[in-house]
């Protein structure tokens, strides 16, 4: 048989013993020397492969196609025996070398592999994270593949602006442009200290590094040659980074110091890039057990819930928050919170597609399998959300139902690519269920999480990990759970004790370094708590020069002063009104008697009878004297809804949470009970 005769099947074989080196590469623990054998003769093939010059050529006079029948039939007698003892954790080094040998025929006075790949084993060891460092450079990711990674990073992207809506809209609005000016300060920060040494820490291959932590490709850059992998697997990787740092900005929203903010976003990478190259680097001790986390339930999630419920118990709750209920604030703008769910939605199809890591081969099937899980779970937890808010309340709750499908997405994202569609809608409905129901919880203790930072993103990473070493069945395709089957799957307890122990050292880790690293900025940089002035005017007015007419500011200033600092922020004009029409209102009685005037006719319509409620009088009275142009009520103004039971004045804020017979009831109106003399 002759090379041109058999060209497809020559590239094949040469591509597979490319591959096999690749793999055997990537489990030294058990190759050893045998993986320098058969790098050997991976270059030597290539360099035959580009330079056959006719038919019948020889090889230092092997011939190829009997090299190739050879080495099937002995691949045919020794494939099962080899795929037993790869997955096998403790088979010996010599019983796959011996193996091994089997297929060798001499070339050039050397033993040389000639064992094509093996299309089910995943022997590079990739399990998420688009993380492409087991792969030598030599081999590389296909562009293809590349494309599907980029692809999906583009949309992760996105979630910033999700995160930004959901959070703002979950924070009064004199503060949910401080939320949103945070989401671009991870982006910004965090970008820039992860590409100096976040990714460095997590996957740099650098003499120096070791089973905790990488060294080298700090400041990172790439050659033309090396640029498409490394490039690939680190914007993949940074978004996950600053997805991580965002968790952290929901919980403390609403009376954390911005600048403070502004320090810990920028030195939060050292939170994550560790614990990610503990799961997704071929170096780390969680990688080398078998941990499976294939796109970030631990390594993001967990990581950010963790770091964020430090965060919230160093800053403590916000002014009055738990003075009179624990039930949650009203939200700002419910619209916005629920735009910024189908945003984190969308993105997070590309959070967990992207992770397979490409399409070729048998990789675009677990894509597919991802893309359906993850919708899948989503639904389970949204009907979970919204059975428990309407049998709790008969109305659904805004919050409880958009959380209990944020949750139900961190609990499948961790095993996205394995779970069948049944196990994916039962991972998401616990998800939810703890979501929805940790909340509570979580303020009993006090602890001020605006968003539930702590339930969505902490509890249900963690179930999310522990769900893997219940329901997960080993994969035969590319192997991603390195032949191990979950408890349920009768795959005994190893897995799940990996997973186990992946939480609890995720846990420690960014819990301790969150704490050391906010008592650090507090104590010798600026205080992480926002002053009382900045926190009852609001974030937006205080930090950002933002005064709104309808937040509240006016009465928070009258009461509190606009001094603050040493700077008057009184000259701050409203957003939001028009000028030009005030300063018409202003002229208004010039402008009646102006030639061709409609406004004569259209104000002779208004009459003081048409205000028909004593409160509308009083308020309009007050506004024409006054000239307020906010949102301050007058002294002598008589609420239309009364006054509480001591007989004190319900002002604007306490109408909106007080509850009475008089009073609209909320979604849970007997357990929402704000009035003051509680």
């Amino acid at each position: 048989m002759s090379w041109i005769s058999n060209d497809s099947r020559s590239t094949a074989f040469v591509h597979g013993l490319k591959n096999i080196s690749q793999n055997f590469a990537a489990k030294k623990l058990f190759m050893g020397n045998i993986s320098s054998k058969i790098k050997s003769q991976t270059h030597s093939l290539s360099y035959l492969d580009s330079n056959r010059p006719h038919q019948g050529t020889l090889f230092n006079g092997y011939n190829f196609d009997d090299a190739w029948q050879s080495s099937m039939q002995v691949l045919e007698n020794s494939s099962q025996v080899f795929l037993t003892a790869f997955l096998n954790s403790s088979a010996e080094e010599d019983n796959i070398t011996c193996i091994l040998n089997s297929t060798e025929s001499l070339c050039n006075g050397t033993s040389s592999s000639w064992f094509p790949s093996l299309p089910y084993l995943n022997l590079t060891g990739n399990r998420g994270g688009g993380v492409l460092h087991q792969t030598p450079v030599e081999t590389g990711i296909s562009k293809d593949d590349a494309s599907w990674v980029l692809t999906a990073t583009f949309i992760i992207f996105t979630m910033q602006s999700g995160f930004g809506l959901l959070e703002g809209g979950c924070v009064s609005i004199k503060n949910e442009t401080n939320i949103m000016v945070k989401n671009v300060v991870d982006v910004v920060l965090g970008g820039l200290t992860y590409w100096m040494f976040g990714y460095g820490l997590s996957f740099g291959k650098d003499p120096g590094s070791n089973f905790l932590f990488g060294w080298g490709s700090f400041f990172l850059n790439a050659d033309e040659e090396h640029m498409g992998d490394v490039f690939t697997t680190y914007f993949f990787q940074l978004s996950f980074a600053t997805t991580a740092t965002t968790v952290v900005s929901g919980a403390v929203a609403e009376r954390f110091n911005f600048v403070a903010y502004v320090i810990f976003s920028a030195v939060n990478t050292i939170v994550y890039c560790i614990p990610a190259g503990w799961l997704w680097a071929e170096r780390g001790f969680l990688y080398q057990m078998g941990v499976i986390d294939i796109a970030g339930s631990c390594g993001v999630h967990l990581c950010g819930g963790a770091s964020a419920f430090v965060a919230a118990i160093l800053v403590g709750p916000r002014l009055g928050r738990y003075d009179y209920s624990e039930t949650p604030l009203p939200m700002g703008s419910p619209t916005n919170a629920l735009l910024g769910t189908f945003i984190l939605w969308w993105g997070w199809l590309g959070f967990n597609c992207g992770s397979t890591l490409g399409i070729l081969n048998d990789k675009w099937k677990y894509a597919a399998r991802t893309a359906v899980t993850t919708v899948q779970a989503s639904i389970g937890g949204g009907l979970v959300g919204m059975s428990i808010s309407w049998f709790q309340n008969r109305q659904l709750e805004i919050g409880g139902v958009v959380n209990s499908i944020l949750g139900a997405l961190v609990s499948n994202t961790a095993g996205c690519s394995l779970y069948t569609t049944y196990e994916a809608l039962v991972v998401g409905m616990v998800g939810g269920a703890i979501s929805t129901l940790s909340m509570p919880l979580i303020d009993k203790l006090h602890i001020d999480d605006p968003v539930g930072a702590t339930s969505v993103h902490g509890l249900c990473g963690f179930w999310a990990m522990i769900a893997i070493g219940l329901f997960v069945k080993a994969d035969t395709l590319i192997g991603i759970t390195n032949g191990r089957s979950g408890v349920l799957r009768g795959g005994g307890f190893y897995l799940l004790g990996v997973q186990l122990l992946a939480c609890v050292v995720v846990i420690i880790w960014s819990s301790s370094i969150t704490f050391i690293l906010l008592k650090i900025i507090d104590k010798f940089i600026v205080s992480i708590r926002m002053s009382e002035w900045e926190e009852l005017v609001g974030a937006d007015f205080a930090e950002h020069g933002i005064r709104r007419g309808d937040a509240g500011i006016t009465r928070a200033t009258s009461v509190v002063g606009f001094e603050h600092h040493g700077h008057d922020f009184s000259k701050i004009p409203v957003k939001g009104d028009n000028p030009c029409h005030v300063l018409v209102l202003q002229r208004l009685k010039d402008l009646q008697s102006r030639r061709g005037s409609t406004l004569a006719g259209a104000l002779s319509q208004i009459r003081e009878e048409n205000f028909e409620t004593n409160a509308f009088r009083q308020l309009h009275f007050s506004k024409k004297n006054k000239n307020d142009n906010d949102d301050e009520l007058p002294v002598n103004f008589v609420h239309p809804f009364g006054s509480d039971h001591k007989g004190n004045m319900l002002s604007t804020i306490d109408f909106a949470l007080a509850t009475g017979p008089l009073a609209p009831k909320s979604a849970a109106s007997s357990k929402r009970s704000w009035t003051a003399g509680e």
